[in-house]
């Protein structure tokens, strides 16, 4: 039996959830929480769940700093995020404190399914919002040889926008931390997404993290 903790401030929406949830043969929500304090405090007493189901936007501890102590604090305890935030920030800073899946709060029942049956099984939940490929900058077991190789081709600007690319500014605030032209910027941004072979800023991030050009 697989474990599940719902984390999410809507109370109807857990509701909706864990009725799902504890339809789907193996899967069985064992704890609820309106946020991240709240399930660390239940959590403390409790035996660890198999998957935490977490959402972002929540008052008092939201979901990053919450899925940050998951991964510091219970290390076999996977999270699979369910938020309706879809931009590139979001996904960045969640695969940075240990998502292991990234979906949304409009997802058809199958695709949840699906997501809590690769969380279980591989460890992973690859879709159009993370994709495999990024997975594998982000799994440590994995080393591709073509990282070195680009690494040692970055010139010294890239590097540091690649560390900018890591936050939350946008690239017109990058290039003004850079001290450099948007245009300079966007150039930077497409040269790294051909020598990289990513498509997105997600790409370049999760290259960043897996390489150590950011800590975490």
């Amino acid at each position: 039996m697989t474990f599940v903790a719902l984390v999410d401030d809507h109370e109807l929406l857990r509701t909706g959830l864990a009725a799902i949830i504890n339809s789907f043969e193996g899967f069985k929500v064992v704890m609820e929480a309106n946020n991240g304090k709240q399930f660390i405090e239940k959590v403390k007493t409790k035996t660890p769940p198999d998957i935490v189901l977490l959402d972002i936007t929540m008052p008092v501890m939201d979901g990053y700093e919450t899925s940050g102590w998951i991964k510091n604090n219970l290390p076999q305890t996977k999270v699979l995020v369910l938020s309706m935030l879809e931009n590139d920030t979001a996904i960045i800073r969640m695969l940075k404190n240990g998502a292991r899946g990234y979906i949304l709060k409009d997802s058809k029942p199958k695709v949840f399914k699906d997501a809590l049956d690769s969380i279980r099984d591989s460890g992973y939940f690859i879709n159009e919002l993370v994709s495999n490929k990024l997975m594998h900058y982000i799994n440590h077991e994995d080393v591709i040889d073509s990282d070195t190789a680009a690494l040692n081709s970055l010139s010294e600007n890239e590097s540091t926008f690649l560390k900018w690319i890591c936050t939350e500014k946008t690239y017109k605030e990058i290039a003004d931390e850079m001290c450099l032209s948007p245009r300079t910027i966007d150039t930077y941004r497409d040269n790294l997404f051909k020598k990289l072979d990513v498509k997105t800023r997600v790409g370049l991030a999760i290259f960043a993290i897996k390489n150590g050009i950011v800590n975490i």
